[in-house]
């Protein structure tokens, strides 16, 4: 528990007592409305540092309803609590109002982020653990080996999917047009992937210039994952 918030101090010193006595009560402050959300983040872009706190204070309901489909016994909420709130300050502090999609569904998905980290940490860490150990409270009748699918890519397909949600993420935040550039060339509407000269015809702008445009929204990709 000490070790878990050890970690959360380096990454949120400042906001380790509030959390504490929350954490401890089980109660968080309402979610903002719209226009709360909107003027905070207005207040935050011209250096308000309480602005920053008010967001980070009253969107800790949403990290305990994340969180919570991530830990199995109750004595484990403090701590997965702790970890999406990591998420959830990288959220604010990283979030562009300008962009079409909610704080909320960014946030959840920066929340997501840092758990899946901290479980993979964990998997890491305990990779000495034999699949053949009886899980607790089966009486020895269940192991974990007796838990996982006969393919051995459960936790590849996870990594590729949570990958997947995060570039989608991404991708949102992207000016209009670079956004709309990508969705045509690599098909994430769903559709077929069209050529650069299909796109440029869509566009009515050279296949070249769409070449550009698409090295340079690929290159923001990269800078920002």
């Amino acid at each position: 528990m000490f070790g878990i918030f050890g970690i959360f101090l380096q990454a949120a010193a400042g906001h380790m007592l509030y959390l504490a006595l929350h954490l401890e009560s089980g109660s968080f402050p309402r979610p903002l409305t719209a226009a709360e959300e909107q003027a905070a983040f207005a207040a935050m872009a011209l250096g308000d540092r309480t602005a920053r706190d008010k967001l980070i204070r009253h969107n800790l309901r949403l990290v305990a309803h994340v969180a919570k489909k991530y830990y199995t016994t109750p004595d484990r909420q403090d701590d997965f609590i702790s970890i999406g709130t990591i998420g959830l300050i990288k959220a604010v502090d990283t979030y562009d109002p300008s962009r079409t999609v909610r704080f909320a569904s960014y946030a959840s998905q920066c929340i997501q982020n840092e758990l899946r980290m901290h479980l993979r940490r964990v998997r890491r860490e305990a990779g000495t653990l034999s699949l053949q150990e009886p899980l607790e409270g089966e009486n020895g009748m269940l192991t974990l080996a007796d838990t996982l699918p006969d393919e051995a890519v459960m936790e590849e397909d996870c990594e590729r999917r949570d990958a997947a949600a995060r570039l989608r993420t991404l991708v949102e935040q992207l000016p209009e047009r670079d956004r709309q550039l990508l969705t045509l060339r690599y098909g994430l509407g769903g559709g077929a992937p069209l050529t650069q000269q299909e796109v440029a015809a869509r566009f009515g702008i050279s296949r070249s210039y769409v070449s550009r445009l698409e090295k340079r929204a690929l290159s923001e990709l990269a800078r920002r994952w």
